[in-house]
């Protein structure tokens, strides 16, 4: 099995109180429980990056998720969605991208880090700005590279995903039975 320096994922989280049926998740993809996200076995290399994407109400089980993949939490990066969302104690302008690492990973080079907090615009349900990604193979551009719950396939990234386009995808196996 390939193993992957860089691991991007936007896993699908499963939200256990939607605010009504026409606001649900499930309304637009499938969801995962959290159980069935720790399941997965990573395919990462021995020393790698992840880059978790997690939405604020859900980051203990983002960072319990990070621990089970193998990955230590480093530190985290705020998308300002530049718009008003949904929210129950505040309503969230924002998404976080945790980055956790196993094994030894250097940050990206000095002259290419950014801003820990980045404004984009969103477009369509969960889908993350492009411009993340992009960076992220700026910054490592020779590292094997793999998009989790991947959408869409980019030049330098395997994929894995129901979405994913099938010619890209590597395989994941679960820990145990398949949800």
């Amino acid at each position: 099995m390939k193993r992957y320096q860089v691991i991007y994922a936007d896993p699908p989280w499963r939200y256990d109180y939607p605010i009504s049926n026409s606001r649900r998740v499930e309304n637009h993809y499938p969801t995962m429980d959290l159980d069935s996200i720790k399941a997965l076995t990573i395919p990462s290399a021995d020393d790698a990056v992840l880059f978790l994407w997690t939405t604020a109400p859900l980051m203990p089980s983002a960072l319990d998720v990070m621990v089970t993949w193998g990955f230590t939490y480093h530190t985290c990066a705020v998308w300002d969605k530049e718009h008003i969302g949904m929210g129950f104690w505040f309503r969230n302008q924002h998404e976080i991208l945790l980055v956790g690492v196993c094994g030894k990973f250097s940050p990206p080079p000095v002259e290419l880090r950014m801003s820990s907090v980045f404004r984009a615009p969103p477009t369509e349900h969960s889908v993350k700005p492009n411009g993340i990604r992009q960076r992220i193979a700026e910054w490592y551009p020779n590292a094997t590279k793999l998009e989790m719950f991947a959408r869409t396939a980019e030049d330098g990234w395997d994929t894995w995903g129901n979405e994913a386009p099938p010619d890209k995808q590597c395989t994941i196996v679960y820990k145990g039975a398949t949800p």
